[in-house]
């Protein structure tokens, strides 16, 4: 067997300890002190600039916001300015009108439904009102407080409680009390 030896031209690449050792590597013992210090300078150089816009900045933010003040330029209102251009944005973006579109089908899709089924219902009532059960219910009560009033017009202050002229009122007229019509009615109905 042929014992391959390592060399420049390795097909695999670099591990993390072979990366750290290239970066351990002191590039400065390649480097005049001439280059050394002209680098340095510039460096020393760089820092005053950054210095020296920062001031130029704090300056600028100032005189700025002086301006703003002078015009009546609050915070609060630049606030509002943003939101209300931010809000503006997103009411003009495809998938805001998308989604408009789409809850207002369905809110007059919803009326719709709410106003057949309200039609539904009174059509229902109407129909319940005209039932021969109903209209027999309805005569025997105004019978009943016809009848009512009949007796205590008579008795004028005869006295009694309501219960006991509304009892006297059906024993007179042959007829039972109103609740037990209702559940004869419903029975009725039920059976029909």
């Amino acid at each position: 067997m042929e014992t391959r030896q390592q060399g420049l031209l390795d097909s695999e690449p670099l591990t993390e300890v072979d990366e750290e050792m290239v970066s351990d590597v002191d590039l400065n013992n390649t480097m005049t002190d001439e280059e050394r210090e002209e680098i340095l300078s510039e460096l020393t150089k760089l820092e005053e600039e950054i210095s020296t816009l920062r001031q130029v900045l704090a300056s600028k933010e100032k005189h700025h916001s002086e301006l703003k003040a002078k015009l009546g330029i609050t915070q609060l209102s630049e606030l509002k300015q943003n939101f209300n251009k931010s809000w503006y944005d997103m009411q003009t973006s495809t998938a805001y009108k998308k989604t408009s579109e789409t809850l207002s089908t369905a809110g007059q899709k919803t009326s719709a439904a709410f106003t057949t089924l309200g039609t539904a219902i009174s059509r229902k009532f109407g129909d319940m009102r005209n039932s021969p059960s109903f209209k027999s219910f309805e005569e025997k009560v105004e019978s009943t407080v016809s009848n009512i009033k009949q007796t205590k017009v008579g008795s004028q202050g005869g006295g009694g409680s309501f219960e006991e002229v509304l009892s006297s009122a059906a024993h007179a007229s042959g007829q039972e009390t109103p609740s037990n019509n209702m559940s004869e009615s419903s029975d009725h109905e039920r059976s029909c």
